[in-house]
């Protein structure tokens, strides 16, 4: 019997920035807790990620008790912190991938500290509690909600999986390429490919969908520097229906607490 054991646990406050490393979390509906809930919009109100400015990857965020912070990792004079619940108050129409949805601008201040970063004009959001964007019907199970992440409110990798990229690569990378929510040990790489319904502790989930990758696991996360890899590495055996896949897509049932060492049951295994 397989003993499959939750190794690491993150989250990615505001899209695209440098994640989060923790020991327990909250699973709520839209994901887990602080995940995705902030994004960063250019001024025609598309949602911007790392493909195009890969030093975002510098900006670290931590959570505090009642602020979140933004820290260059390079620079620490470089930061800006505000209140959780902190918004201007007006909607502001946006979608992602394709799927629409409505923030709410931070502050007109922090707006302009990651404009002046990116030297360009740039408007920090976040996501209300009241903001209901619907999972890709294709693959929901009922009517799934999602924050500001690509898809899916969780993403899972095993360690066996990036284990198993690093052999073929002349310079092995860190999971972060990759941002999962999840990292789990044991069994054999990609075993994840297989997973239907599993349970994470006591909380039910479901793989519905290969994480198609592109040009943002290039990145290189301490530096914001991009080579060819690890994608080049990953077409050559990695490629399903001409798409790069590297983890799973997840969907949920109910909320409530995740830790490191959680072990990880599977109730059903993909035919």
């Amino acid at each position: 019997m397989r003993n499959l054991i939750l190794s690491a646990l993150l989250i990615y406050p505001i899209k695209s920035l440098a994640g989060i490393n923790l020991q327990t979390s909250l699973l709520e509906e839209k994901g887990l807790q602080y995940d995705r809930r902030w994004m960063l919009i250019d001024n025609e109100n598309t949602f911007i990620t790392q493909r195009k400015y890969p030093s975002l990857s510098l900006l670290q965020v931590s959570l505090g008790k009642t602020h979140l912070t933004i820290t260059h990792k390079n620079d620490p004079t470089q930061t800006i912190s505000f209140y959780y619940e902190e918004n201007i108050g007006q909607p502001i129409a946006t979608s992602v991938w394709g799927t629409d949805c409505h923030g709410l601008e931070v502050s007109k201040t922090v707006s302009q500290w990651f404009s002046t970063f990116l030297e360009t004009e740039t408007r920090l959001i976040q996501m209300p509690e009241t903001e209901r964007r619907l999972v890709d019907p294709r693959y929901a199970q009922g009517e799934e909600v999602v924050s500001f992440a690509d898809g899916y409110p969780c993403l899972i990798i095993s360690q066996a999986s990036l284990d198993g990229l690093n052999k073929r690569l002349e310079q092995p990378i860190p999971m972060d390429r990759f941002r999962p929510n999840f990292v789990f040990t044991g069994g054999e790489p990609h075993i994840e490919d297989n997973f239907d319904t599993f349970f994470i502790g006591d909380i039910p989930f479901k793989a519905v969908k290969p994480c198609s990758r592109c040009v943002m696991v290039t990145v290189d996360q301490q530096t914001g520097t991009k080579s060819a890899e690890p994608l080049k590495t990953l077409a050559k055996y990695r490629t399903i229906n001409k798409k790069i896949m590297f983890g799973q897509n997840l969907i949920h049932q109910g909320t409530g607490t995740i830790n490191i060492g959680d072990q990880l049951s599977i109730r059903e295994w993909k035919a």
